[in-house]
């Protein structure tokens, strides 16, 4: 049983272990490798309608470790591998910094949305964590997870709407395959 069957107005990824391989502080646009079956489940959408976004905590440019042009540059390979895409939201900050982007925080949740001029209550947010789930439910989405080996035991308990693979989601969603 899927959660719904209307397609949301916005799909919001997160970046690294969600649309693309974690490459951990990735400054080097070569290395940008798509999760499989990303591009299938976002050509899917795009042609359905749906608005494509990226929400990403970048603690790599608060530290120091990545500069803003190399976040870019990674940012504009992803972009011609997956996009194009509707809207890019970062959090450059580090946890200490308490922002209101940094997710669990709603902030780029929000912000990716009204950029976008969509409820976010008709936004699905998908991620790999359970930050990303965090966010999506303090800024009044839904969230579904797509775990990796990083995912903790714990974060998939707690997560209201689990997906083995991008490739399930549309199936589980709603109710057919692509």
């Amino acid at each position: 049983m899927g959660m719904r069957r209307t397609l949301p107005q916005a799909v919001l990824f997160d970046r690294d272990g969600t649309l693309v391989v974690d490459v951990p502080y990735n400054r080097d646009p070569e290395l940008v490798q798509p999760m499989p079956g990303a591009a299938r489940l976002l050509d899917g959408l795009r042609r359905r309608g749906v608005r494509c976004g990226v929400v990403s905590n970048q603690s790599g440019v608060g530290r120091g470790l990545i500069t803003p042009a190399e976040l870019a540059a990674v940012s504009a390979r992803l972009d011609s591998l997956l996009g194009p895409f509707d809207v890019f939201m970062y959090c450059p900050h580090v946890v200490g910094d308490r922002c209101r982007c940094r997710k669990p925080q709603p902030g780029l949740v929000l912000d990716a949305c009204l950029a976008l001029g969509v409820d976010p209550a008709d936004s699905l947010v998908v991620g790999d964590i359970g930050a990303d789930m965090g966010a999506a439910a303090a800024a009044g989405a839904a969230g579904i997870l797509v775990p990796t080996p990083v995912t903790r035991p714990e974060e998939v308990a707690s997560s209201e709407w689990v997906a083995a693979s991008l490739e399930q989601l549309p199936e589980m969603l709603w109710g057919a395959p692509w």
